[in-house]
């Protein structure tokens, strides 16, 4: 039997390709215009001034109010981190462990319509978060709240408790011709 009422979906963007976090900006700009309210916290980007920043804080205003946006978008990290061979700065994991408290909060409290988790199953691959506490989080949101988690090699417990799972793959990208990111494109 198909399950035909309204709830709050998990969804999960990931794989090796790009376009995990375009997908899910896609996602927060079609809520948006649907009149919900949008939080995307970015789990470890933060030390370059993407694009996708300055736009949507100005359509978070124009569709909602300068105090009360209808999509916020928060910086949670300092950019790229150190992980294989080197330790873990202390420092990224104290700022991941803040993001996730904001997740954690905003999924909890149900104020938004969809949280956005971009990033996360990197935090999560990279040791720095326990992706079971992460689940239990998403077995307790309440009903109507949304959550997309972006990034690379999603967690099997995560896979398998998402109601839907987009995995990019790579066929072809201009870098294998020595083509740089295009800013406006890529960032």
């Amino acid at each position: 039997m198909t399950e035909t009422s309204r709830r709050g979906l998990i969804l999960i963007n990931t794989g090796p390709g790009k376009g995990k976090t375009t997908a899910a900006l896609g996602t927060a700009l079609r809520a948006a215009g649907n009149g919900m309210r949008v939080l995307i916290l970015q789990f470890l980007k933060g030390s370059w001034h993407y694009g996708e920043l300055d736009a949507i804080s100005a359509l978070g205003a124009a569709l909602g109010t300068p105090e009360d946006p209808a999509i916020v978008i928060r910086q949670m990290g300092r950019g790229f981190v150190k992980v294989g061979g080197a330790e873990t700065d202390p420092e990224d994991l104290r700022m991941v462990q803040d993001a996730w408290n904001d997740a954690e909060q905003a999924i909890l409290a149900g104020d938004w319509d969809l949280v956005i988790l971009d990033e996360i199953n990197y935090a999560i691959g990279y040791k720095m978060l326990d992706p079971e506490k992460v689940a239990e989080v998403l077995r307790q949101k309440p009903e109507m709240v949304h959550v997309i988690l972006t990034g690379r090699n999603a967690h099997p417990t995560l896979v398998e408790l998402a109601d839907t799972v987009t995995e990019m793959r790579e066929a072809k990208h201009a870098y294998q011709k020595g083509i740089l990111a295009q800013r406006g494109i890529e960032f």
